[in-house]
């Protein structure tokens, strides 16, 4: 009789594949989240505003949500290595274009088009399918390593970004990044070499557990349940809140007077608690249920907004501090979480297309926080309002992911 678990050659190719997921989603992350200090560059030089300024990293978000669907179709049949080499093209390219920018338009089209869809082919939509189908049992864990690498990502390039900004310039910093993505891309896809054979070595169910055949769902017929669309909510909700907060944290430490090298390295620190709080929620979500641990990830990040609502002046480093800790904690805690609950309702073959197309409520809602934030700032002087519209969203969040305890007819 064969043993029910898979030999050791195929765990370290489920574990290899894991570890690029993670490299790969970390490169992309990071230079994507670098425009929150090229933001305050960007005002300095053009003189635009808040709202101005926030207008490509929101068409970012919009592109990002809806361009996921495309990605989900294309990874369902072109695989993960042509994607990652596809998006290393586009994000290196973008990363040049956006060097030799003069005009507003310019940075809307290179940012928030190309780059995106460049960082889109190295993100979570092209590796959930894969992860799902090695790691079956710890799937929460599995996506939940891999999301973290935004978080890891985030909290080195606010830092990384500054420190070359100030160093050397804003256009020479793009340069530099562009130089990264072109020296890294290769390697990155050639992890990838073995992905499509990766069914192969999935995780085997467990002893005297039998193996029941997979529904393979379609997206018509999973936009056919209340399922879909509470996790369009949900992600919807939970872009808003986020988004409303994590675009102008610097500018908005910056306005109440710290220094922006001493605010981005907080903010960097606090991002990189990502790393163990998305991990801790994912592991969680296996253990005590996925509906259960989102909502501790959505109580931990309005703490994290409330201390950022108290903070007035420069002597309060222990509020930002707090701040960033608690919002940077569960800084995409959710995603892991969602992610593999959508893999659970919905397992199949179009598993990359329903999370593509779930993923547009994502693109919506951070596009419209991170402009409404700015928005609301040039015409009240403040974060305030922005900040509390964080909070009803993350409350109705928690209500929608609730209501997803029982699966879908």
């Amino acid at each position: 009789m064969s043993s029910p678990f898979p030999p050791q050659g195929a765990t370290r190719h489920a574990w290899l594949m894991l570890g690029g997921s993670f490299a790969t989603f970390t490169v992309s992350a990071s230079f994507m989240h670098g425009y929150t200090v090229f933001l305050l560059a960007y005002i300095q030089e053009f003189h635009w505003t808040r709202a101005e300024a926030s207008i490509a990293y929101s068409v970012s978000q919009l592109v990002g949500g809806f361009g996921s669907l495309l990605v989900g179709l294309l990874v369902d049949r072109l695989g993960t290595r042509r994607l990652v080499l596809l998006g290393g093209v586009l994000l290196g390219a973008g990363l040049v274009g956006s060097a030799m920018a003069t005009a507003l338009w310019q940075v809307v089209v290179l940012y928030g088009v190309v780059m995106t869809m460049g960082s889109n082919c190295l993100g979570l939509v092209v590796f959930v399918p894969l992860l799902s189908r090695l790691f079956t049992r710890q799937r929460g864990m599995a996506i939940a390593i891999t999301q973290s690498a935004s978080g890891f990502g985030r909290a080195i390039s606010a830092p990384l970004a500054q420190l070359l900004i100030t160093g050397l310039s804003w256009r020479t910093a793009y340069l530099v990044q562009a130089a990264a993505m072109g020296f890294l891309i290769l390697p990155l896809a050639w992890i990838f070499r073995g992905a499509e054979t990766g069914g192969r070595h999935a995780q085997a169910a467990p002893p005297g557990i039998p193996i029941t055949p997979t529904r393979h769902w379609t997206l018509p017929q999973a936009m056919r349940t209340s399922h879909f669309w509470l996790l369009l909510l949900v992600y919807l909700c939970t872009g808003l809140g986020s988004y409303f907060v994590s675009l102008h944290q610097l500018a908005f430490a910056v306005d109440r007077g710290f220094d922006p090298l001493y605010a981005a390295g907080v903010l960097g620190l606090g991002a990189l608690l990502a790393i163990p709080g998305i991990i801790i929620t994912g592991m969680l979500s296996d253990i005590i249920g996925r509906e259960l641990s989102a909502i501790l990830a959505y109580g931990v990040s309005i703490l994290g907004v409330v201390f950022a609502l108290f903070i007035t002046g420069p002597d309060q480093h222990l509020l930002l501090w707090l701040h960033a800790c608690f919002f940077g904690l569960t800084w995409g805690a959710r995603g892991p979480v969602i992610t593999a609950t959508t893999a659970d309702l919905f397992p199949g073959k179009n598993l990359g297309t329903i999370l593509g197309a779930i993923t547009i409520g994502s693109g919506l809602g951070a596009a419209i926080g991170s402009w409404c934030a700015g928005w609301i700032f040039d015409i009240s002087g403040s974060y305030h309002l922005a900040f509390m519209l964080s909070i009803a969203s993350y409350l109705i969040g928690c209500i929608a992911f609730w209501s997803l305890r029982r699966p879908p007819a």
